[in-house]
């Protein structure tokens, strides 16, 4: 049976860690920051898990 390919696209918006967790970026980060506060800025920059329901999908499309 052949290898199933990684999807680059989800590969370069999502990061394992050494535990198993998938990581990801938020959204709504790019523009308009000069309404938005320090505080909300930094939250943006940081990687937050991924969704319980969307595990699974990602890691089937990672070949994880």
């Amino acid at each position: 049976m052949p290898k199933i390919k990684t999807s680059k696209t989800t590969a370069k918006r999502f990061k394992i860690t050494a535990s198993g967790k998938i990581l990801r970026r938020k959204a709504t980060r790019g523009h308009r920051k000069t309404i938005k506060s320090a505080a909300r800025k930094r939250a943006y920059s940081l990687e937050h898990p991924a969704s319980g329901a969307d595990v699974a999908n990602i890691k089937k499309v990672l070949g994880v």
